[in-house]
């Protein structure tokens, strides 16, 4: 089987943009109303239209970069990677990207209209919401709202009084569109008798105002998982936009971000943070209290540690995503000397100098040491 990359004419870091205009590129060159009884032609247009299914979606298209076409070799169209058998089949399914090259040319528009009053999901919803790094480590429950549309319930999403249903549109025959020819092309526009809807309400239901949907603020409680990072991306199933005609609600895509906190920085499971520690403890090691995330903690200095030293408490960085290892909270020790010694303290140091081979002087500008040769 062809490489999908290679049937588009792309490389592999084609972004989004790129991929759907080759995709349209191809459409436009092998569209069976270009090339009439052509099989080759039409072999081409049902292989691009199976790439395009496939890279076209960020899922899909991550699991064949990574496995191929054995990610796809399961199940029928969603995952062949060549199971369009019928053109109709991607003028249905793809109609919204070359329908203004050519009008859904052979079966878009008629496929549109045929299917725009049957059920059909909702969109996507896509939120952001920002977390702490405290909630990051014991996860979290946060209250979502937002605002969407769904499907009105008294007339089912036609638009029509309850216990009546639109009637075709006449111009479109319902389509949606009427289609002009312009030599050799096809074009498409939209239907100015029902406004591309291919129906027209006689006695609008008042709910909503014969529209056949309905706006709703929505409040939901969404759990976050402890270990969450920047970019992280929660899906909630059928908690998107309500579904059109009875059909089922799209996923609402909770995107998080984590709040920067001064006292740490992350990577990965681990945490830093900056430990000032006064000399003294340096060099004769002892206990001091530190901050981690969600409270205080005691952390050992061993005696003579230098600064720039690194010293680890373990497990109390960042739970694991994927797993039940936590990360490490790391500090990187810094040095705090006293701004003003006391006369007997001064005196003391002056004498563990001197212990030490160095002799003190003291001029204008204050107490300095040097090597005894």
């Amino acid at each position: 089987m062809q490489d999908f990359y290679e049937v588009l004419g792309i490389s592999k870091e084609a972004d989004a943009d790129t991929i759907k205009k080759a995709y349209r590129k191809l459409a436009m060159q092998y569209h069976p109303d270009r090339n009439p009884g052509d099989k080759e032609a039409e072999d081409k247009f049902k292989a691009a239209a199976s790439a395009y299914d496939v890279l076209g979606t960020t899922e899909k298209k991550a699991q064949y970069d990574r496995f191929g076409h054995q990610a796809y070799t399961q199940n029928g169209r969603g995952g062949s990677g060549g199971g369009f058998q019928d053109v109709d089949d991607i003028f249905s399914a793809f109609g919204d990207v070359f329908g203004d090259l050519f009008g859904g040319g052979g079966g878009g528009s008629r496929s549109q209209g045929r299917n725009r009053n049957q059920p059909r999901r909702g969109s996507d919803l896509r939120y952001m919401t920002e977390v702490t790094f405290k909630e990051v480590i014991e996860g979290s429950e946060k209250d979502i709202e937002f605002d969407t549309e769904d499907n009105c319930k008294v007339c089912n999403g036609s638009g029509a009084e309850k216990g009546k249903e639109p009637i075709t549109c006449k111009t479109c025959g319902g389509a949606g569109q009427v289609r002009v020819s312009q030599g050799f092309f096809q074009m498409a526009t939209t239907c100015p008798q029902c406004q591309g809807q291919g129906a027209v309400v006689k006695d609008p239901c008042k709910p909503c105002r014969g529209q056949g949907r309905i706006k709703q603020h929505r409040k939901i409680k969404l759990t976050i998982p402890a270990g969450v990072d920047t970019g992280t991306r929660l899906r909630v199933s059928n908690e998107g936009e309500g579904g059109y005609r009875g059909g089922p609600a799209g996923d609402l895509y909770v995107q998080i971000q984590v709040a920067s906190d001064a006292r740490f920085e992350r990577d990965g499971d681990n945490l830093y943070s900056a430990l000032a520690a006064d000399y003294l403890m340096l060099l004769l090691g002892g206990e001091v209290e530190v901050e981690t995330v969600i409270g205080k903690k005691s952390l050992e200095i061993p005696k003579g540690t230098q600064v720039g030293e690194r010293l680890v408490l373990k497990g109390e960085g960042i739970p694991s995503l994927r797993g039940s290892r936590r990360g490490d909270l790391i500090f990187q020790v810094g040095v705090e000397f006293p701004k003003k010694l006391q006369k007997e303290e001064e005196e003391l140091l002056r004498q563990i100098a001197q212990k030490r081979g160095h002799e003190t002087k003291c001029g204008a500008k204050g107490s300095f040491f040097s090597r005894k040769k």
